[in-house]
């Protein structure tokens, strides 16, 4: 069972607590935006086989957003943290370089 600790209330949770919310930090586009652009938005998605970051709310906690660090094939996690941020934190990116040589972020 995957188990994500909530970064806003500190709580260790399974993922019957949790709801997946889809992939991190998409770059959302707005009025005036192109067909492809929207398009993209809407419809293209990573799918690692490796690290991947993803929105989840801690539905049955406190409520609130955040992102995780995790690995698609071992299901690993790397961490949490705040959902209003626009990219992993510094200490995140280091921690998985260091575990998995040859990563990199986008």
């Amino acid at each position: 069972m995957l188990i994500l600790n909530c970064p806003y209330c500190g709580v260790d949770a399974e993922e019957s607590e949790l709801s997946a919310g889809g992939e991190a930090h998409l770059k959302r586009f707005g009025p005036g935006s192109s067909d492809g652009e929207f398009h993209d938005y809407l419809f293209m998605r990573e799918n690692p086989k490796g690290v991947h970051f993803e929105r989840w709310r801690h539905s049955n906690g406190c409520g609130k957003w955040f992102h995780a660090a995790r690995c698609t094939q071992t299901l690993e996690v790397f961490g949490t943290y705040s959902a209003q941020t626009t990219e992993p934190p510094k200490e995140l990116k280091d921690a998985i370089t260091a575990n998995r040589p040859g990563w990199t972020w986008r």
